[in-house]
């Protein structure tokens, strides 16, 4: 039974978040996350906080941007797509730690020359996150504690040199209502279900997110709510 509440995240845990996940279950679920991300625009909110970042940059400069949680590495290869028809000259890393999905990422984003993938651990001891100008987490941070995802953004706003963008989900209950019924009639997977339910049951009210962007220093926050119960939350690196 998955539960919701309004005033707390759920502790409970993703079946996703077995490293464990390959062969044809992980394919179908990456195509159900995919199929969702779509629908709901989700992507499209990373792509235009990377442009509102790049505002005033020269295109001459190579600007590298790491995606944590990148899954298969679909944003990536949309960022790149972008970088490409806008001019920019762009370089990637994708970050997960489970080996099965990168080996698919990997496989998927031959025809990327300049996207290339690093398994860690995004926690392990030794600040083990590359260098960046622009750090992504795409429906990444609801898969830990408030106090993780805090040490996790410093680190990242320490990380970037222009800033973060974070992309992930409402706790709303309008939002998980509307899941359940539309999951069950055109998600393949048992998994995708499970998970986007628990996901928006560990998603964010935008004071939570307030009181992070607080205890960051040196940045400027936007948090915005956008369609369809996202949130977009731009730390922009003061210069």
């Amino acid at each position: 039974m998955i539960e919701f509440s309004k005033k707390f995240r759920s502790k409970q845990s993703e079946i996703m978040d077995d490293f464990e996940l390959q062969g044809p279950e992980m394919k179908e679920l990456m195509n159900d996350l995919r199929k969702v991300n779509k629908w709901l625009g989700g992507n499209k909110i990373t792509l235009n906080a990377v442009s509102y970042l790049l505002e005033g940059h020269s295109k001459e400069k190579e600007i590298t941007i790491i995606d944590l949680g990148c899954g298969d590495g679909e944003m990536l290869r949309q960022c790149a797509t972008y970088g490409a028809m806008h001019g920019y000259k762009f370089k990637f890393i994708g970050i997960d730690f489970n080996p099965n999905i990168l080996k698919e990422a990997i496989k998927k984003s031959e025809s990327f020359s300049n996207i290339s993938f690093l398994k860690t651990d995004v926690f392990s001891e030794g600040n083990s996150l590359p260098n960046c100008d622009i750090a992504l987490a795409t429906l990444f941070l609801h898969h830990f504690s408030n106090k993780k995802i805090e040490l996790l953004v410093k680190q990242l706003s320490e990380k970037a040199t222009i800033g973060v963008v974070v992309n992930d989900l409402e706790r709303s209950r309008s939002a998980f209502v509307l899941f359940k019924v539309a999951s069950e009639i055109f998600l393949k997977t048992k998994v995708a279900r499970h998970d986007g339910l628990v996901s928006i049951a560990r998603g964010f009210k935008k004071e939570e997110l307030t009181l992070i962007s607080k205890k960051i220093p040196n940045q400027h926050s936007s948090i915005q709510w956008r369609w369809a119960f996202r949130y977009k939350w731009i730390l922009k690196k003061n210069i």
